[in-house]
């Protein structure tokens, strides 16, 4: 499949008279591909005063039927014979310290990767199925896990999988891996590009998957086991099971459901994060306690942002306390007053400050979602949708087999830990 794309990407440039070379990167081009991944990455390369537009045209007609996405500049995105191949025009340099986008370093790490990983793409094969079985395996803005790239590298500085584990099970938050001289960067995890030392490999390695990570290698290296590689396919709870549990936990569930564009995950993912955490401080404002939160993705005839919050206190009295400035600043004591002219009790000095005692205006967290949730910025691409605000028993009401699965990972939440 990958010879007859580069094949087509040369004749079809030999027909437009356009100057470029197609190249294989990523694991297929390394012998690194895990069984039953479907991915091949076929970089059009143009000189580095050539036109991106014309790479990105040969894309287009090697895949008629293509979806066109967006990093740095457009890329293709097709399904050719079964497989998920994306067209990535970039510029050919010669030198990676003048690279003019991201994807143009790219090639220079398929090049070191082969040049070293020779012999040992069994143990590759081993840590890459290792960290997709416990979790970890991909660096998207959704999982914020290790690369393919990055577990290369791993293998090639410890020379093996269990020397892998051995090195990741006394790892610190912090942790330096210098494959060359490289910046002082600050991380999780630094692991210095050998292509480019100013970049860390494992930038989009968040502290909770690298410590998910230590955990199962801990773990395995006590008590091996099939199930690190391979873990049982965990099955959603029926509605009545997840009923149970949630009556089980004494809390009380609310969800938020935003329509939202249809765009790439790393695109919606951390602006799905910081509006989880807009939301959780209105809660938190108001005196309703959050217990855990969490999002998720829905992908089908439209595209919806979930945020769901589990709460400790979800209920508040009808009556709250207003504190205001302190007495002796005149002129705020007396707006203060002005401002709560009919307080249930007040005002009243505590602490050399003015209290009242007011009604509280939404009682209960669904109300204030309901009521409120149009005034919070949610982020740019989900700030203009349509949303609806779901309690327990609606949620549990309009359970479909996608909130089931998000559901049961959310109540099933485990890690390795040894």
């Amino acid at each position: 499949m990958s010879s007859e794309i580069l094949r087509r990407v040369e004749e079809i440039a030999a027909a437009k008279g356009v100057a470029c070379r197609g190249i294989l990167v990523g694991s297929a081009a390394r012998n690194t591909w895990l069984s039953g991944d479907r991915d091949i990455d076929v970089f059009i390369a143009v000189p580095e005063d050539g036109d991106l537009g014309a790479a990105l045209e040969i894309a287009r007609e090697i895949a008629p039927e293509h979806e066109e996405r967006y990093a740095e500049h457009a890329y293709v995105h097709a399904q050719i014979d079964g497989f998920d191949v994306d067209l990535v025009p970039c510029y050919d340099v010669r030198d990676p310290s003048r690279i003019k986008s991201a994807v143009d370093r790219t090639p220079f790490h398929s090049r070191y990767i082969s040049e070293r990983i020779r012999g040992l793409e069994d143990d590759v094969l081993l840590l890459k199925q290792f960290m997709k079985g416990v979790g970890v395996y991909g660096s998207d803005l959704r999982t914020g896990g290790f690369s393919g790239y990055l577990a290369e590298l791993l293998v090639i500085y410890y020379g093996s999988f269990l020397r892998v584990l051995e090195g990741a099970s006394s790892w610190r938050p912090g942790t330096r891996i210098d494959l060359a001289q490289g910046a002082d960067l600050r991380a999780p995890l630094v692991v210095i590009d050998p292509v480019d030392p100013n970049r860390n490999v494992a930038a989009a390695l968040t502290l909770d998957r690298m410590f998910q990570f230590v955990g199962a290698a801990r773990c395995f290296l006590s008590s091996p086991n099939i199930s690190f590689f391979f873990p049982p396919e965990a099955h959603a709870m029926h509605p009545d099971e997840i009923r149970a549990e949630i009556e089980r936990r004494g809390t009380e569930f609310v969800l938020l459901e935003i329509s939202a564009p249809d765009m790439v995950d790393d695109v919606l993912y951390p602006q799905m994060r910081k509006a989880e955490a807009a939301v959780r401080g209105l809660l938190e404002r108001e005196g309703f306690q959050v217990l855990r939160s969490d999002v998720d993705l829905v992908r089908g005839e439209d595209v919806r942002a979930r945020l769901l919050f589990e709460l400790s206190i979800w209920e508040l009295p009808s009556v709250r306390i207003h504190t205001g400035p302190p007495v002796w600043e005149a002129e705020h004591a007396s707006r203060f007053v002005r401002s709560n002219p009919s307080p249930l009790s007040g005002p009243y000095i505590d602490n050399g400050r003015l209290v009242v005692e007011i009604p509280r205006r939404y009682r209960r967290a669904v109300d204030l979602l309901s009521g409120e949730i149009q005034r919070i910025s949610l982020g740019r691409h989900l700030s203009y949708g349509s949303r609806r605000v779901l309690s327990t028993r609606e949620i549990i009401e309009m359970m479909d087999g996608d909130l089931a699965g998000f559901l049961t990972a959310y109540l099933n939440k485990k890690t390795r830990v040894c």
